[in-house]
């Protein structure tokens, strides 16, 4: 979508395909070299990233008793990027992404080996894995978003829609493998080597960008030193409605619903009972369906904001519904289901967003993106670990997917509105019975 807006540049317009493309072009992001070694040795760190975070999650529930805990773990790991989420945008958009990476990674690997040592040697205490927690936050609020704008530099603006969700499809494609294996590691060895494999995956990273072509990248214009800049960056997500309303829906889902291994821990410690195995396998269950919504994105012909309103929607519904089913097994039925439309949003915020920011800007748009997203987490997870102590997995379950869904109809009502839109009823054949038109 192309924005004339004064005193910002102009965005490149938003493809819009008349037809889904072809199913040979579902992974046409790994024909870019670059970006074919990078998502090689990512589907390793993504699946370590899930098995370090299973392990972490379960680890402090064991040795402090309290769901409350891990929660306050989640608030600690994202509350920098709470704090400082809009700080590392103008680092990204004034350093090389490459670089920076590098050094992000770098530092995983120092915190994941240290994690490993306290746990292996069994001095391991809830404190050292706040701190952890705390430095790893740091690193998440340059990584994040500088991970978002290095894959528009690995492929550029022709591939980017389709790398965007190859790249989600990776995460839940680890988010599938890792608390499988977590879990197993678990039961029979502990939590440390979880963290040992996660710093090992890390180091690959750090190889893998260090054997780029870097005269085959796009790289983004670097921005030069300027006061106001921060502030431009928030402007210029205020400006456009594409953004704009995203983040506002993305800021519900993030607080309440992007939470649910603390509610998945409660779920499988105290409802179902059924240990750390059961709590690594209900995740993989959520990954499942993700990886395919994932799949499924690649498949879209366009993204509009009317699919952030829908996804989110349906995805709250599903979220909600799951907390009240009666048995283990229609819960992971419900979990697949939630995961799934879980990644349809993610995967249409984060492509509408990054396609309706200039690439001058866009590490500061997506680091207030990213900002949301995690930052949100670091008030839901003490918040929702309250909510299930007090009230019981169940309730916490069906509020995490009731108020997002809420909030997506209320932004959609408003929406509607203010586009003076209305419901058109056709009952053609070939043609869709309800959409959406102008007056």
């Amino acid at each position: 979508m192309a924005s004339t807006l004064s005193g910002y540049p102009q965005t490149e317009p938003i493809t819009v395909l008349s037809s889904p493309p072809p199913w040979k072009h579902t992974l046409v992001s790994l024909t870019v070299r670059n970006y074919r070694i990078f998502a090689m040795t990512n589907i390793v760190a993504m699946t370590a990233v899930w098995m370090q975070r299973i392990a972490q999650d379960w680890l402090v529930l064991q040795l402090s008793g309290s769901v409350t805990a891990v929660g306050i773990t989640v608030a600690l790991q994202f509350a920098p990027m709470l704090l400082f989420g809009l700080v590392g945008g103008v680092i990204v958009d004034r350093y090389p992404t490459r670089l920076l990476l590098m050094l992000t990674q770098t530092a995983a690997v120092l915190t994941s080996l240290t994690l490993a040592v306290l746990t292996l040697t069994g001095t391991v205490q809830v404190w050292h894995i706040y701190a952890v927690a705390v430095v790893l936050g740091f690193v998440t609020v340059i990584d994040n978003p500088a991970r978002q704008v290095f894959t528009n530099e690995l492929v550029g603006p022709v591939h980017l829609r389709n790398a965007i969700s190859l790249n989600s499809s990776m995460f839940q494609l680890g988010g599938l493998i890792g608390p499988a294996i977590s879990g197993a590691l678990l039961v029979a060895v502990g939590a440390g080597w979880s963290f040992g494999i996660n710093a090992i995956a890390c180091a690959l990273v750090v190889f893998a960008l260090s054997r780029l072509r870097t005269s085959e990248l796009y790289p983004a214009p670097v921005a030069p030193r300027a006061k106001g800049q921060l502030i431009e960056g928030i402007r210029y997500a205020r400006s456009k409605p594409t953004i704009l309303w995203t983040i506002v829906i993305l800021a519900f889902l993030a607080v309440f619903s992007q939470n649910l291994p603390v509610i998945l821990a409660a779920y499988a410690n105290d409802v179902f009972q059924v240990g750390p195995g059961g709590y690594g396998l209900f995740n993989t269950l959520v990954a499942v369906g993700a990886l395919t919504g994932a799949l499924l994105s690649t498949r879209r012909r366009t993204v509009r904001l009317r699919t952030i309103v829908v996804s989110a929607a349906l995805y709250g519904t599903l979220q909600a519904a799951s907390g009240l089913m009666p048995s283990e097994y229609l819960f992971g039925a419900a979990l697949v289901l939630a995961g799934f439309g879980w990644l349809l949003f993610i995967t249409s915020a984060n492509a509408l967003v990054q396609m309706s920011s200039n690439t001058a800007i866009r590490g500061r748009v997506m680091s207030l993106y990213v900002l949301v997203l995690l930052g949100g987490q670091s008030i839901g997870g003490p918040t929702m670990g309250w909510v299930v102590e007090h009230f019981g997995a169940h309730v916490g379950m069906v509020l995490s997917g009731a108020v997002p869904a809420l909030a997506a109809v209320v932004v959609g009502l408003v929406i509607a509105r203010r586009s003076d839109l209305h419901l058109r009823v056709r009952i053609r054949r070939h043609e869709p019975l309800v959409t959406i038109v102008g007056r």
